[in-house]
């Protein structure tokens, strides 16, 4: 079972990288999950995950402090919108596919900025 947390929890860290790249792919759910993982599988990966430079920030402000850095809402919102509103106007002929496009975006936008945020 070790091994099988492990290969998932790699998977699940391959795509929170994703998502720090591509709007729609949330980065901290997968994160997290990885760490859940990770800590069954292998206290070395969850330590190493934990105290990485630039993942570990990640986990540990969603644990302690149930937050999102100022940055990561500015950057995250301003790359989802602006993907969004290229496709909406650039790329979606349908119409219900756009309204559907915008539904998503106004929801996850809700999502993040009901977390507290870190200053």
């Amino acid at each position: 079972m070790k091994t099988l947390y492990i290969v998932i929890g790699t998977i699940s860290l391959a795509l929170g990288i994703l998502g720090i790249f591509l709007p729609l792919l949330p980065t901290t759910p997968f994160l997290l999950l990885t760490a859940a993982l990770y800590f069954k599988g292998s206290s070395r990966l969850y330590n190493w995950l934990l105290n990485h430079r630039y993942f570990g920030p990640y986990i540990r402000n969603y644990r302690e402090n149930k937050a999102i850095p100022l940055r990561a809402k500015i950057v995250s919102l301003v790359l989802m919108w602006g993907t969004m509103l290229y496709c909406i106007f650039f790329l979606i002929p349908l119409i219900w596919v756009k309204v559907l496009l915008g539904l998503i975006a106004a929801g996850v936008t809700y999502h993040i900025l009901s977390f507290k945020t870190l200053k």
